[in-house]
């Protein structure tokens, strides 16, 4: 059981003592630090709300919504939505910013708020300082209940999103609707199930809906990787199927499964996409540090300049815009189109693989040996509250001083076109170790020689 307080939002287990877990009382703190934050910002605030379908998000998006009217907030109340709805819906609302009540990939115990500003965007780490300090403070404030804030429901804005991506120029409707695809979809019973098939439906392509009532059971462990999609991959293995979409419970990171039941790999759906957009609009691209190498392949292939920022959403899109990247995004299955807006996005990116797949037009395994072919080992550690990891890094900074290293976040070592990359997770009380290679044997070596190597930094002589 745990509760994470960071400058990403608050995150945690639902249930336990406060301060120790998420309860009702953390969640009324740090809404109402947040509401602070920005009444001091904006003196006439309003705030859009939305939450994906695990079971806790009834209950707390009513704390949430009850303790910003009290502070004199106006509210807009999404309910049921994607994480890039809400992000879009800030900016059409003209609203001061929003709360997304959801843990993404963690498990249906765990639930969070994620925090935007008046931008659709996730905050800066200044702001998240900001806001804790509010949440901790004693002079939170409340306003006269003739000075509530209102408060208004809209369900339509994911309607609204889809035809937003149906509206791009590089969505290429046409060829998609023509092309007949039938797909599955696995939408972990979260808001996903609402979203994709009615991206697909208007998109005439033919759905099969697994996973996809929203009611928060989710029927695995809701990370869209290899492991945990066993079952769309066996039924599109076993079926008569172009492909397979799998998103996460917020429907920020997507996830493809090809013709044979094979996972397409959560690395290269921003590769795949990227190469669709930059033939379309040559530019630069931007992912994180512990996102695969082949996206500067593809970058460089087509004649732009690629970039890697420090991990976490908000330093990728800090990077795509001082880069003026045309698309950007994470390893993890996060696709930006700064066209659309600047958030992680798996429904334009469900369009963006269906309209280069319509125009390829062959199979998804073909497009996929296209592209170069990595393979990332993903490791973690328990965080041991005892450790210094600043030592530990500073240890491995001087046994591998003759390789080029980055410390934008944490430690990445590079090996020609290998790679290693150490850093404490944002989101869960773990350090991630990740290792790259063309190898999936080799990536497993490189990630288990640094931890190793971590051993022995930290055990006594």
């Amino acid at each position: 059981m745990s509760l994470i307080k960071s400058i990403s939002g608050l995150r945690g287990t639902v249930g336990g003592k406060v301060g120790e877990t998420l309860t009702p009382i953390d969640v009324a703190k740090f809404t109402a630090g947040f509401g602070m934050w920005i009444k001091e910002r904006h003196s006439e605030p309003k705030v859009v709300i939305g939450r994906d379908a695990r079971p806790s998000g009834s209950t707390f998006r009513s704390i949430v919504e009850s303790t910003l009217r009290a502070q004199g907030i106006d509210v807009v109340d999404l309910d049921l939505s994607t994480t890039p709805t809400v992000e879009m819906a800030v900016v059409n609302e003209n609203a001061q910013g929003g709360i997304i009540l959801t843990a993404s990939h963690n498990p249906s115990g765990w639930n969070a708020l994620k925090l935007l500003n008046e931008n659709g965007e996730f905050i800066s780490a200044e702001d998240g300082k900001k806001v804790l300090e509010w949440a901790e403070s004693a002079d939170l404030e409340f306003v006269d209940p003739k000075k509530f804030g209102s408060y208004d429901t809209n369900d339509s804005y994911i309607d609204w999103h889809i035809d937003q991506i149906l509206a791009l120029d590089l969505v290429n409707v046409e060829a998609i609707k023509a092309a007949g695809f039938k797909v599955a979809v696995d939408a972990v019973n979260s808001t996903g199930g609402i979203a994709v098939p009615k991206l697909l439906k208007k998109l005439n392509v033919e759905v099969t809906e697994l996973y996809c009532e929203p009611n928060g059971v989710f029927p695995h462990n809701p990370e869209p990787l290899p492991e945990n999609i066993t079952h769309i991959c066996s039924e599109i293995a076993g079926g008569n199927y172009d492909l397979g979409f799998v998103v996460d419970p917020d429907v920020d990171r997507l996830v493809m499964v090809c013709e044979d039941g094979v996972s397409f790999g959560e690395e290269y759906t921003l590769v795949a996409v990227a190469d669709y957009v930059l033939k379309k609009k040559p530019g630069n691209t931007v992912s994180n540090l512990s996102s695969t190498r082949a996206l500067r392949d593809v970058t460089e292939k087509n004649g732009g300049s690629y970039t890697a920022s420090a991990v976490g959403e908000v330093n990728v899109v800090t990077e795509m815009k001082a880069q003026n990247a045309v698309i950007g995004g994470e390893g993890n299955g996060g696709v930006i189109l700064p066209e659309l807006h600047y958030g992680r996005d798996a429904l334009v990116g469900i369009a963006l693989f269906l309209s280069h797949l319509a125009e390829f037009g062959k199979s998804v395994s073909m497009l996929r040996s296209t592209y170069p072919n990595y393979h990332i080992s993903k490791n973690k550690i328990e965080l041991d509250p005892s450790l210094d990891l600043d030592k530990v890094l500073e240890g491995l900074k001087a046994q591998y001083s003759k390789n080029k290293f980055t410390t934008i976040d944490g430690l990445k070592i590079e090996f020609d076109k290998e790679w290693v990359h150490l850093r404490r997770s944002n989101t869960e009380p773990i350090i991630r170790i990740y290792a790259e290679s063309e190898s999936q044997s080799t990536a497993d070596h490189l990630a288990q020689k640094l931890m190793m190597d971590i051993k022995e930094l930290i055990t006594p002589v």
